[in-house]
């Protein structure tokens, strides 16, 4: 990935030959006459002809010769204004960052300055462009590609990006942009990588220890571990059974942040599904459904990345994470079609699906949470149900909850991160779906409900008390996403900005 700094100085250097820039659909010509002044070329003349208006998802190269030097200046389409808001969006903005950056790499271009478009445009502050800037280009430079031993096959990737504005008494803004923008890029690539790293070097024991190193590197992080055993003797039958078909033990991972006005301070409990993978268990998945089913630990990934982002920026509020980590595989211990697991909690529930795993692990670590930890909310987030990824599609993360204002809290910072969210109707029609008459609930609805993704939130629902509780079922959002320009095919790391822009948000 890249390394990203900042300047006010003047936009030309002579340390690279290379310049981004993005365009307000229809201000191409007067940016390129603003250009001719810094670079003394006639760019407007060479750049006339080009049909480039600054549409979105649109570049534009052109190439000058400025102080006997070829220039190659790259111009990336950022669309036109919202009417309602007169802005363009934030999102429009990350893309065409995402699309510069692929489209000067493509030219194995080693290094560029990016000149800061106004920030007045995206009704944004110079400090927020910086930020987005350099996690659009930071996440649209990651690749995964360490099992490549080819050289020639590994990818080519920028090393140097010089973020430019000509606001000189705004630098301290862009430094604190550049700053926050690292350490949110770096969290959620850090997440990417481990959901796309192969679940044979990606294990529940693996997993939780990148939790342990990020909580021995933090004086204000606590970390807790809980082996299978431990698992076994407190009662959570979800967590343990689903581990009954591996090798590999089970963990429950629990990671606390404290505020500094730790007693004063509300506290928010974030629970990540960490199944690092996933064969459906004896109910057992199509071979082609598997193929990437290790990113079924996307919501523990993001959980855990997020608290090292935490560490670091030192909210004041009170988070504590919790991850169940586990593989749903097959042996003849193995959870079977009929059997009965009772919770934490002490409720009980009929597996009539051994590949509706997710919310048996869940339920053991929201109810652990809300016992031990009463906190003001408790979010979830998994890979959960296929269908939430049929029902919204890879851009919206499906987002449930009966609780207005965690609802409009989530809504706000999912507009602001970029990770988009789209609310689903939880009410007493869909609860009847899960009725058991032998257990409380069993873990799959009744087919003529339909709504599985629904259907599974209100499952959870039975775990978090009295408790603001909101469900994220990024099932569709987590892998192989199309069309984005900052990601790549693999994992996305979905959550990370929302989380962090939530908490830090939150009072």
């Amino acid at each position: 990935m890249p390394a990203i700094t900042c300047s006010v100085d003047g936009l030309v250097t002579s340390k690279t030959h290379c310049y981004g820039f993005l365009v307000e659909e229809g201000c191409f010509m007067p940016l390129c006459d603003d250009l001719e002044r810094y670079f003394k070329a006639d760019i407007k003349n060479i750049a006339k002809d080009s049909g480039f208006s600054g549409k979105i998802k649109t570049v534009r190269e052109v190439s000058i010769v400025s102080d006997g030097k070829v220039i190659r200046l790259f111009f990336a389409g950022v669309g036109s204004k919202s009417k309602e808001t007169n802005a363009i969006e934030l999102e429009q903005y990350r893309r065409a960052l995402g699309i510069l950056y692929k489209k000067i790499n493509e030219n194995n271009i080693k290094s560029f300055v990016f000149d800061l478009p106004e920030h007045t445009i995206f009704g944004a502050s110079l400090q927020q462009l910086v930020e987005q800037a350099v996690i659009a280009f930071q996440m649209t430079g990651y690749c995964f590609n360490e099992f490549i031993t080819d050289v020639e096959r590994k990818s080519a990737c920028i090393e140097d990006i010089l973020i430019h504005s000509s606001s000189e008494d705004k630098s301290e803004d862009m430094q604190r942009g550049l700053y926050s923008g690292t350490i949110i890029a770096q969290a959620v690539n850090k997440a990417r990588h481990w959901i796309d790293t192969p679940p044979s070097h990606m294990t529940p024991a693996d997993l939780a220890g990148k939790a342990a190193a990020i909580a021995s590197t933090y004086t204000n992080l606590e970390m807790t571990v809980f082996n299978e055993k431990q698992v076994e003797q407190m009662g959570m039958g979800g967590l343990s059974g689903v581990s009954r078909g591996s090798d590999q033990e089970c963990r429950l991972i629990i990671l606390e942040y404290r505020a500094d006005d730790r007693h004063n301070a509300q506290t928010v409990a974030l629970v990540g599904k960490g199944i690092t993978f996933d064969s459906g268990g004896l109910s057992i998945k199509p071979a082609q459904s598997m193929e990437t089913m290790k990113d079924d630990m996307s919501g523990a990934a993001a959980v855990i990345a997020t608290m090292e982002a935490l560490a670091n920026f030192k909210p004041k509020v009170n988070v504590v994470a919790l991850m169940p980590m586990s593989e749903n595989l097959i042996n003849g211990k193995a959870l079977k079609p009929g059997d009965i697991v009772r919770f934490y909690n002490g409720k009980t529930a009929e597996v009539k699906n051994t590949d509706a795993e997710g919310r048996l692990i869940l339920a053991d670590a929201l109810s652990y949470g809300v016992k031990h930890y009463k906190p003001n909310a408790i979010i979830d987030i998994a890979t959960l149900t296929g269908a939430c990824a049929y029902a919204l599609g890879p851009f919206y993360t499906g987002l449930m909850s009966g609780d207005e204002k965690l609802v409009e809290r989530i809504m706000n910072a999912s507009e602001r991160s970029g990770d988009k969210v789209w609310r689903l109707p939880l009410s007493n029609d869909y609860r009847a779906a899960i009725r058991c008459d032998i257990a409380d609930i069993c873990n799959i609805g009744k087919s003529n409900y339909r709504a599985g993704a629904i259907t599974a939130a209100h499952f959870l629902e039975h775990f978090v008390d009295k408790v603001p509780w909101a469900h994220l079922d990024i099932a569709g959002t987590a892998f192989d996403v199309p069309d984005i320009s900052y990601y790549h095919s693999g994992a996305t790391g979905v959550g990370v900005r929302l989380f962090i822009d939530l908490i830090m948000n939150w009072n």
